[in-house]
């Protein structure tokens, strides 16, 4: 005889029921999930460009720069201590007005001569300005009270990326010194300890440190009451 038909509906593998899912593969799953969205949000914010802080720039306030940097030249030749003050406005506008920076057109020379080389004691060769040039897009600097705060717009293959960076300046056997406290890139922060040894392993670098070595005249640089301050001998 012939068997009966199933119920509508219902296959005659409808016994057969399907086995719950491993509580570890649902495990496996949200952490798959979770890692793809986190790398995701975290592209977003690097690329995220962060806005610039409010600083303020004049021709004004860069001739003053100038002038300070004249007078201690000139107290350095005569063997005389000195001792050098460049409040915000005034280092910005110096570096705005110096610095061969992309889209720049008013500082797209070379620096030359006079004040302009006393910070570092050499002139830039024109690969490394024009190196600056195509990269760094802006640079901004602040500083709150013993602590400055650099702002970096560079080019990653035609895209703007930022760079900000917190921390002390110092001077320490003859080489500028800089000790993070904190920094990140777009809108995504760069945990500490990442950014500590990176800036140890740079500054540390063989090619790098005789680029961090101070003028023999400077014995003291830092960041006091909101402006730099650098000691001469």
């Amino acid at each position: 005889m012939a068997q009966p038909a199933p119920p509508a509906g219902q296959s005659e593998f409808g016994h057969v029921a399907k086995s719950p899912a491993s509580p570890w593969k649902i495990v496996f799953r949200i952490i798959r999930w979770a890692t793809y969205a986190f790398a995701l949000v975290s592209l977003v914010m690097l690329f995220h460009k962060a806005p610039p802080p409010l600083v303020k720039t004049s021709p004004q306030a860069a001739a003053r720069a100038e002038e300070k940097f004249e007078q201690v030249e000139k107290a350095v030749a005569n063997g005389q201590p000195a001792t050098l003050r460049v409040d915000e406005t005034e280092l910005n506008s110096y570096l705005a007005s110096h610095l061969a920076l992309a889209g720049n057109g008013a500082s797209n020379q070379a620096p030359t001569g006079g004040a302009q080389d006393a910070p570092s004691g050499a002139t830039p060769t024109p690969q490394e300005i024009e190196q600056m040039r195509s990269n760094v897009r802006d640079v901004k600097v602040e500083l709150l009270d013993d602590r400055v705060k650099a702002y970096v717009v560079f080019d990653v293959h035609g895209k703007d990326m930022t760079l900000q960076l917190e921390g002390r300046l110092a001077a320490q056997d003859g080489y500028l010194r800089f000790e993070p406290l904190g920094g990140q890139i777009g809108s995504f922060p760069i945990p500490l300890s990442a950014l500590e040894s990176a800036v140890q392993r740079l500054m540390d670098s063989p090619e790098n440190r005789e680029k961090l070595k101070l003028p023999p005249e400077i014995s003291d640089l830092r960041i006091q009451n909101g402006e730099v301050v650098a000691s001469y001998k």
